[in-house]
């Protein structure tokens, strides 16, 4: 398709999955030993590990339960009813519409987070919605006015953005550590067969098959592109694009969320540009007749932003050496993970000075109760480990009572949504392409600014 009809289809997709009008219902009330009821939309790997996080903090903390548990595939239910003692379903609006259920998490193939958040959140209920937020950004907009509107709680899953080291970078840039912000870098790399979302294919399964095995395709393809079934599509989603952005959307995710947490200005991206390939992997590993993606299999992006600095990401699924996850500014450069791992544990951020040309940064002001002078050497202020995942969690069923925002907010989460879908539109259609705020859509030429 030419350009056009690519960004039309893009926002077409974005308004078939917008949420149903209808009156916004008033959650339960939740007090500080209430147990909170869950619901799970999606219990696939990545769902069920989520439910299972949820499980142990609540028999942990007696702050939740897990009551009902929804996917599109039976086995999946029956494993997670047994599991976890809930009820089940393969109809998701059965979950956003029970009033037992306080909180639902969202953990579905990425086409449909933006819809079933949006009807839990309009049906009284808080959301914990997997990454990527969700897949366009009409989307993006969609669930800001919902969370706007409902007044509920939307806590993304990026577990990364709870990591101390992001928490300590602000600090220390707010602080002054590195001066004006220049630039951001990082990348998220891998090299095997799972994590290139080759995952098993339950052979067995699918629309035709009979008790456990059987698969409602129908509803699992949603607003997407109507096919026959494909396996391929069902088990390994990430690789195709009506149902995932590939290395954008799954990996990059992590990595941009939590920059946008330590910058000092929340803003949306100015201009992006994407490139990269399919260099490695073109074939099915069980059948080299058959295509092995859609999504490249390597991928970068450069990122600028109207307050004066870029971004820079690079990621292959073919090649696992990481890039530091750094900001650099003209007095100093804070290293968040120096290790590359925006995923992993950094036992501490380091401050380098910029000493060039007869200029020497400084910290002005105080960081972590002492006063640090850069002078010519680096500084290391340790970070806390603690477990990000429970931590995540722990921190949206906290918000549930207290209701203020959650660490990874639906603006924040949205900030860092529209970059990584800018970026698949900018690779699919090979144009530099810019944001209009104002609009809040995804334009050809730059906007004028007021």
């Amino acid at each position: 398709m030419d350009r056009r009809d690519f960004l039309a289809g893009a926002g077409a997709v974005g308004t078939a999955f917008a949420a149903r009008p209808g009156a916004k219902m008033s959650g339960r009330v939740l007090g500080a030993n209430d147990r909170i009821n869950v619901g799970v939309v999606g219990v696939g790997g990545r769902g069920s590990y989520v439910a299972n996080v949820f499980a142990r903090v609540g028999a942990d903390t007696n702050k939740c339960q897990i009551v009902k548990v929804c996917d599109t595939y039976q086995k999946r239910v029956n494993q997670n009813m047994e599991r976890h003692k809930a009820k089940g379903t393969l109809d998701w609006r059965e979950v956003v519409a029970d009033k037992d259920i306080d909180a639902v998490i969202v953990a579905t193939p990425d086409h449909w987070h933006a819809r079933v958040a949006a009807e839990a959140m309009q049906n009284g209920k808080d959301v914990y919605c997997e990454k990527p937020m969700c897949h366009t950004v009409d989307e993006v907009k969609m669930l800001i006015e919902t969370v706007k509107d409902t007044k509920r709680v939307m806590q993304v899953g990026s577990q990364t953005t709870s990591g101390d080291q992001w928490a300590q970078a602000k600090k220390a840039i707010a602080d002054g550590a590195i001066g004006k912000m220049l630039m951001s870098q990082g990348s998220y790399h891998r090299n095997s067969v799972e994590g290139e979302w080759n995952w098993p294919i339950d052979k067995s399964a699918g629309p035709n098959g009979k008790g456990e095995d059987y698969i409602d395709w129908k509803t699992w393809l949603g607003p997407a592109t109507k096919r026959d079934w494909d396996p391929d599509r069902f088990f390994r989603f990430r690789k195709y694009w009506d149902y995932s952005g590939g290395i954008a959307t799954d990996l990059f995710f992590h990595v941009v969320a939590p920059m946008n947490i330590c910058w000092p200005t929340p803003q949306f991206p100015h201009k992006v540009m994407a490139g990269g390939g399919i260099y490695e992997f073109s074939k099915l590993p069980e059948d080299p007749t058959k295509p092995d993606r859609e999504v490249p299999d390597t991928f970068h992006l450069i990122a600028e932003y109207n307050a004066g600095h870029s971004l820079v990401l690079s990621s292959s699924m073919a090649n696992s050496q990481h890039i530091p996850g750094l900001i650099r500014g003209h007095e100093g450069t804070i290293i968040m993970v120096e290790h590359g791992r925006f995923e992993g544990f950094a036992p501490h951020i380091t401050l380098k000075p910029e000493v060039s040309g007869g200029r020497q940064g400084s910290v002005k002001k105080a960081i972590g109760g002492e006063k640090y002078k850069f002078g010519t050497e680096e500084v290391q202020i340790p970070v806390k480990e603690i477990d990000t995942m429970r931590t995540h969690v722990t921190n949206f069923l906290d918000c549930m009572v207290s209701r203020q925002k959650p660490t990874l907010d639906v603006e924040t989460a949205g900030r860092a949504q529209v970059l990584i879908t800018m970026a698949v539109h900018s690779y699919r259609s090979g144009k530099v392409l810019y944001f209009d705020e104002q609009k809040f859509k995804i334009v050809d030429k730059a906007p004028v600014r007021s």
